[in-house]
Formats: C-alpha cells, sequence, structure tokens
C-alpha cells in the first residue's frame, strides 16, 4: 500500500521541485565556558525527493547537530539553508514550526512516545495540531498504524508495548501529516539486532512509497541500505559514496 503518493506522482512531483533542501556551507558553533565549538564545519548537501541518505562518523562528529539543522530545530550559525527554495533563516518562529508540523517527520532513538496516551492518540497528535478534522484523522490513523503492523495495538500505551513496537508507533507518528522528509536519529539504536532488521526494513517499504529519509546511525547494516552515505569526522563531510 502506497501511504504518500502513487508512483505516477513521485515522477510528476520530482520534475516540479526535486530539490527539499539545500545545505551552502552551513555551520554550527556553540559557545562553551572553554571557548566556541564547531559542531558542523562548511557542510553542502542537496536531499532530494525519493533519497535515502545515511549519515555516519565516530561519536560527537556533528552526526545529530546537522540533522537538526536539516530539520530546522537548530539554525546555521553560517551558510545558508534553503527549504524548497525558500531560505530557512528568513522564516519566523511560527512558520519553522508549521514547516517542521507538515513537512518533515522525525525518528529518535527513543521513541519519545507521550506515554500517557494510546498508539493511536500518539499517531493522532500531530494530525491534531495540524488542524485536520477528525474523520480524516481516524482514517489516516488507522491507515498508518496498519501499515506498521500494529492495528491490532491501537489501544496500548507505550508501557504496553515492545521496544520496536513502539519504534513503529514512533514512524507511523513521524509519517502522520504526509512529510516531504524523514528525519531518523539512531532509529535501531535501542533495539536487538532481529527487531533493527524489522525497522530497517520498515524503513525501506517508506521510502520506497515516496518519503525522502535521512538517517544518522552507527549501525553499518542499516547504512548499507541507503543509496548516498556520508562519512563525517570533526563536523565535516569527509567523503560522501553513492550507491
Amino acid at each position: 500500500m502506497n501511504m504518500n503518493r502513487t508512483r505516477t506522482e513521485n515522477v510528476e512531483a520530482r520534475s516540479v521541485n526535486d530539490t527539499i533542501i539545500e545545505a551552502q556551507s552551513i555551520s554550527r558553533v556553540f559557545q562553551m565556558p572553554a571557548g566556541p565549538v564547531m559542531a558542523v564545519r562548511d557542510v553542502s548537501l542537496q536531499v532530494r525527493s525519493g533519497d535515502y541518505i545515511a549519515v555516519r562518523g565516530p561519536s560527537g562528529c556533528g552526526k545529530s547537530t546537522l540533522l537538526h539543522m536539516l530539520g530546522c530545530v537548530d539554525t546555521a550559525t553560517s551558510g545558508v539553508l534553503l527549504f524548497s527554495g525558500s531560505d530557512v533563516a528568513d522564516l519566523s518562529d511560527a512558520a519553522r514550526s508549521l514547516l517542521r508540523l507538515r513537512q518533515i517527520g522525525f525518528i529518535f532513538q527513543r521513541f519519545f512516545l507521550l506515554p500517557m496516551l494510546t498508539a493511536w492518540e500518539n499517531v493522532e497528535l500531530p494530525q491534531s495540531e495540524a488542524g485536520i478534522g477528525k474523520a480524516e484523522r481516524d482514517r489516516r490513523t488507522r491507515e498508518l498504524l496498519d501499515y506498521v503492523g500494529l492495528g491490532a495495538r491501537a489501544d496500548h500505551r507505550p508501557a504496553q508495548l515492545s521496544g520496536g513496537e513502539m519504534q513503529r508507533v514512533a514512524i507511523a507518528r513521524a509519517l502522520a501529516n504526509r512529510p516531504r522528509l524523514l528525519l531518523a536519529d539512531e532509529p535501531t539504536g535501542e533495539l536487538d539486532e532481529a527487531t533493527g532488521e524489522q525497522i530497517a526494513s520498515l524503513l525501506d517499504h517508506v521510502n520506497a512509497d515516496g518519503t525522502a529519509l535521512v538517517v544518522v546511525t552507527h549501525n553499518t547494516t542499516l547504512a548499507g541500505r541507503a543509496r548516498r552515505e556520508l562519512m563525517m569526522r570533526d563536523g565535516r563531510v569527509e567523503r560522501e559514496t553513492a550507491r
């Protein structure tokens, strides 16, 4: 089942605006008591419709900071970040929040589901925040939970789910508003090998259905599924491999 758009629509979307994110020599400096720390150094990168990009490198090399910048959560100290051709720096805080809500989905290592809400309610919440009507929210939530294989667990809270099930709910939540771009930070980091493989296969499926993916990971097997792999060191993209 295609959760986002048909293959014909994907081709048409590419022809209209293939580039989702374009980073032009972006850097991020954090001011620390011991002096400034440059977490990301002069990175240039394009993320296009349908891309699957893995970002690897040693701990502390700037992977997560780069992901936060691409997701418009953090801002560049220097350089330019364009989303659909518009400079993110020109957007108000409210406009950036709306961009993240409607255009970008986030998946985290530790899931960050709201513990007091059921799986259904966790997936429904971002749709409600986006102003989607109740009937459409119900249809989309049911569709997404079936998509990730948890239709029968809709009324379970996170504490009643396994780690793999919680990550599946998190993926459904990230897809709730049909984002163009999905950003994942160590999505298999809290999971055993077999469950991690299941999540990796689900991400393959999400990408095949038209959503661009950027995944930060230490997992070489997961990174090997991507079509582009960036290796970072000391805040820089040291090399890029295309497959």
